[in-house]
């Protein structure tokens, strides 16, 4: 299943352990046992948005008022707000989502209405220290498809020589904007852009191999990334797996709801709280590379039964194993719930770390724990030899692999065969 199928230097530790000393914990734990020795200077100095070994923490930025119709319905005052919250829980950087046909609502024209306003938004996050990953091709969001009046489907998205015009023009419409800034990390392709646009791996590789190139180009220092969901991850499914482990940092997608994580266990067991750690591995395995740097570029449960009290308690377990995986940097899914005037898939109104009106949920305040005390501290690699990839890739066939790394057996596949699982 996934999401288009529906509509000081020692961490201020004594200050943070007595906060947490009501509800032991095993970051509580972690961090009353940190020693300075181990770890950078305190996050008094901006950290690097370029050290791909050590730990960011950031979120995938839903703004509070008018979802990202407001890019179409501007209002400065609400995002302040909304960004001066985000900063507060300990983020240091926001991945953007620029929605397609309304910056670009013909081939041949960006709107200069709304590369202003992206102007604006970075300059505003800027002001409070919060880099950007600004992601292009959107396309789909959330269940709702975005496409531009000039759209291609399927593969003619990646071979039609029209849509490759559109997309260089757009994407040096926007190097134009983000050249000016220094808080910028890089282009994210899209989001999830398989999900709207899928084909076959070869071509999907041609054509992320062509777009890579120029946005190298228009930013050479940047960090650009290609941020699809768990399926090219999982089984064939427009780029393959090995291309995309090659790039210098991989982003993976991790949902225990939409991945399939609960057909192996409840939210609490290893399938759900180990899935980043797992995909990580997944990922390094197919790059041959145990310290490729990974980047959980989304991630929540998007389990709705949860309380905040469990969606908390699933967030510390899957951070700290995905710490000790080796992972390297954390966008969380979301900053804020969506307003339920608009019309979303349920589970889409309560991911967010803060409420729509601001309230900071007991996730939020866990991730403000997790970033207080690991952001700008370096990863730490597993030593651990990597297990060869998958020689198939099939949902099941992946899964395998994973359940194997992590060393589980779902009760419910005891009494079965492995190719059951």
């Amino acid at each position: 299943m996934n999401r288009r199928h529906f509509l000081s230097s020692s961490l201020r530790s004594a200050a943070l352990a007595g906060s947490l000393a009501a509800r032991p914990s095993a970051l509580a734990e972690r961090v009353i046992s940190l020693t300075a020795p181990r770890f950078a200077p305190d996050y008094a100095v901006p950290p690097q948005r370029r050290e791909l070994d050590r730990h960011r923490f950031g979120v995938n930025y839903t703004p509070s008022k008018n979802w990202w119709f407001c890019w179409n319905e501007w209002d400065a005052d609400p995002i302040k707000r909304d960004l001066d919250a985000i900063a507060a829980l300990g983020a240091d950087h926001l991945r953007i989502l620029l929605i397609w046909p309304y910056f670009q609502p013909n081939p041949k024209w960006v709107s200069p209405l709304h590369l202003e306003r992206l102007d604006q938004l970075l300059t505003l996050m800027a002001e409070r220290r919060l880099d950007a990953v600004v992601t292009v091709f959107t396309g789909q969001l959330s269940g709702w498809f975005f496409l531009p009046p000039f759209n291609k489907a399927g593969s003619a998205f990646y071979t039609d020589d029209i849509i490759w015009k559109a997309q260089e023009l757009f994407i040096r419409q926007l190097a134009h904007v983000i050249s000016a800034k220094d808080n910028i990390i890089g282009f994210d392709v899209g989001n999830e852009i398989n999900t709207c646009w899928s084909t076959d791996s070869p071509t999907g590789d041609v054509w992320m191999t062509k777009l890579f190139a120029l946005m190298q180009e228009v930013d050479p220092h940047g960090i650009h990334v290609n941020g699809v969901d768990e399926l090219p991850w999982f089984e064939s499914n427009t780029f393959s797996s090995q291309s995309l482990a090659s790039k210098p940092m991989p982003v993976m997608h991790c949902y225990p709801y939409w991945s399939g994580a609960l057909k192996y266990g409840g939210p609490m067991d290893p399938p759900s709280t180990r899935l980043l750690a797992a995909m990580a591995t997944l990922i390094r395995s197919y790059a041959g590379d145990p310290r490729k740097p990974v980047w959980a570029g989304e991630f929540n449960t998007c389990i709705e039964a949860l309380a905040e009290k469990q969606q908390a308690e699933w967030l510390e377990k899957a951070v700290l194993a995905a710490i000790d995986a080796g992972v390297s940097w954390f966008s969380y899914w979301d900053s804020h719930d969506v307003d339920r005037k608009f019309d979303f898939n349920s589970l889409e109104y309560s991911l967010g770390l803060l409420t729509n009106n601001g309230r900071v949920k007991q996730q939020g305040t866990m991730f403000k724990q997790l970033a207080d005390a690991y952001r700008g501290k370096p990863v730490v690699f597993s030593t651990q030899p990597l297990p060869p990839p998958p020689v198939n890739r099939t949902q099941e066939i992946t899964w395998r692999w994973m359940l194997d790394w992590m060393a589980w057996k779902p009760a419910n596949a005891r009494n079965s065969s492995p190719a059951t699982l």
